[in-house]
């Protein structure tokens, strides 16, 4: 498609939007160009043009608005956007190295890599490691490379566990750590429940970079209700909470007895998300995470033509299987309450 350059990212936002719709990667990459040879700054670009338009890209998923293809096609076009933005804007690194990557076993990595362009033009020597790096080799990577600091994207809570294990392991390499994405919650709430500095934005984990003193000097986690054993014995159950529940849903409810394969994997894979959900409310001990995604799930099945008794009985089903789990239980209890009214 053609599209005409605008002079503000704002005023470009539509038609940017419209070259993610039409799968047109060289109009996108024009207009982002466009905007910068027309002096916009190149981190303006970043935050005020790709990044309010891949979450919108999301929010159309999620109404069904859009196909997992569409979402993944608009997604790599905005990659090759930020890609573009970098190599024009060619910033020169004077400060030391940042190592910017995904936590091990998150895969949304473009926000990260926004994060890691922003750094770079701010004057950072960057290294971007991209999606669902394991621990071990992030450490590695540290013991080779003199790094002044590491910036670790999250987008889902579930993987806060693992999360905390990494930003551990970072610490061990004493090397601070500044986290940030959806996944710690919208106000950093459970970033501080794990005791790590967090940064809502970009502009503000370049802040929080520059200042060591503020990086380093973060509260200790919170976590001493772990010694109960609830979160670790809830992780080995996993396999047999899903199974179960799978079970159940065949058992309950004629229609589930039809499924195609691929149904019944996407329904494993949203009982498998509900126990890892619980899992990760636990370690943290905060119930709000688990209704937040039952509220989020409820409304993504609905979209979908999805009943929301379809997340309601594996609710109760997980409740009599963790009986004796008291605050898995509370947790269950306040996501059940959490779920729309279902008629009789």
């Amino acid at each position: 498609m053609s599209t005409a350059t605008a002079a503000d990212p704002t005023d470009a936002y539509v038609g940017y939007l419209d070259c993610l719709a039409d799968a047109d990667e060289y109009a996108a990459i024009d207009l982002a160009t466009g905007l910068l040879a027309a002096g916009v700054p190149a981190e303006r670009v970043l935050l005020d043009l790709v990044a309010p338009a891949q979450a919108e890209v999301g929010e159309r998923w999620a109404r069904n608005e859009w196909s997992v293809a569409q979402e993944h096609a608009a997604t790599h076009i905005s990659e090759q956007v930020v890609a573009a933005v970098a190599a024009y804007a060619k910033p020169r690194p004077t400060g030391g190295r940042v190592v910017v990557a995904c936590m091990d076993g998150e895969w949304h990595a473009l926000p990260p890599r926004l994060v890691a362009e922003v750094l770079r033009l701010r004057g950072w020597q960057v290294t971007f490691l991209g999606a669902s790096v394991p621990a071990a080799h992030l450490v590695s990577y540290l013991h080779r490379y003199d790094a002044h600091a590491v910036a670790l994207a999250c987008a889902l809570p579930m993987r806060l566990p693992y999360a905390h294990r990494m930003i551990e392991a970072c610490r061990r390499s004493d090397v601070p750590v500044v986290v940030g994405g959806r996944g710690f919650g919208v106000d950093g709430r459970w970033a501080d429940r794990l005791g790590v500095a967090w940064a809502p934005d970009a502009p503000s984990a370049a802040e929080l970079i520059a200042d060591e003193r503020a990086l380093r000097g973060v509260p200790s986690a919170r976590l001493a209700h772990l010694a109960d054993d609830e979160y670790a014995s809830l992780v080995r159950r996993r396999g047999e909470l899903i199974d179960g529940a799978l079970a159940d849903v065949l058992e309950r409810v004629p229609s589930a007895r039809g499924y195609t394969a691929t149904q019944l994997d996407s329904t494993v894979s949203d009982l498998g998300h509900i126990v890892d959900f619980l899992a990760a409310a636990v370690y943290v001990d905060d119930a709000s995470l688990f209704t937040e995604f039952v509220e989020w799930l409820s409304v993504i099945l609905v979209s979908r033509g999805v009943p929301a008794a379809a997340v309601a009985r594996p609710l109760e089903h997980f409740s009599i299987a963790l009986r004796d789990f008291p605050r898995a239980g509370r947790v269950l209890a306040l996501g059940c309450a959490a779920l729309p009214a279902v008629g009789p």
